[in-house]
């Protein structure tokens, strides 16, 4: 069923989501240059990474040694993919691509087969990461080039200062809750914060102005740690 823009919402190709993958086994099959991007950013995000190929680029060296980073020197087949959670095909050789595309959904596995949008369950978009802030851009896998420019012109816009900020709010989060006020009053006070001068202060590291103005907002956050 479609929702029409006069109830407020688009039609979206996608699920937007982000995905705890932690411990979870998760398969990528090939060893070159595009496999080894998929393999660093799942183990940047804590899976059990688990590569099939015959043979890898030189440029895997650098990985040696992951923990959580295992080699499964062999051609693919279907049953090195048995208990994932995911997989992501990024193999040369569109029929091997295939059969991992339809190995996966058989099993009711998520699957990604690289720069082949048709047969993904899921695409990865490109990411602008400030600390704890993500920043995700997909163009539904149209032109990767255009999410690439987006990235490069968002990283010039969000700079250190969101990181900082971000960390800030998330501890006048926790004093805030722990005075037991309605909900309302605390987005009150959340919305005052995010629309006052603390970006720029943090920009110009004027910490003592900033402490001035969280304080003047949030009095129980007067001896929380800032920067220095």
């Amino acid at each position: 069923m479609e929702i029409s823009s006069e109830q407020g919402s688009l039609v979206l190709k996608y699920y937007p989501v982000f995905l705890d993958i932690t411990e979870k086994p998760c398969a990528v099959v090939g060893g070159g240059e595009v496999a080894l991007r998929k393999a660093q950013r799942l183990l940047q995000c804590h899976a059990r990474v688990w590569v099939i190929t015959e043979e890898l680029s030189p440029d895997w060296k650098a990985l040696q040694g992951e923990d959580g980073l295992h080699f499964i020197t062999d051609k693919y087949k279907s049953r090195h993919i048995k208990d994932m959670f995911l997989v992501i095909g990024a193999t040369n050789r569109r029929d091997v691509n295939e059969r991992i595309f339809q190995d996966a959904r058989k099993r009711h596995i998520l699957v990604n087969i690289a720069d082949d949008p048709l047969r993904c369950d899921f695409i990865l978009p490109s990411l602008v990461e400030r600390g704890d802030l993500s920043v995700a851009i997909s163009t539904g896998g149209k032109s990767p080039a255009m999410a690439k420019r987006l990235r490069e012109e968002l990283e010039d816009i969000l700079g250190a200062e969101y990181e900082i900020a971000l960390e800030i709010m998330g501890n006048i989060r926790s004093i805030v809750r722990e005075q037991n006020q309605p909900s309302h009053d605390n987005q009150k006070i959340f919305t005052r914060l995010i629309h006052s001068d603390m970006l720029r202060l943090i920009r110009e590291k004027n910490w003592n102005a900033l402490r001035k103005l969280i304080t003047n907002i949030v009095p129980e956050a007067e001896n929380m740690q800032l920067p220095s």
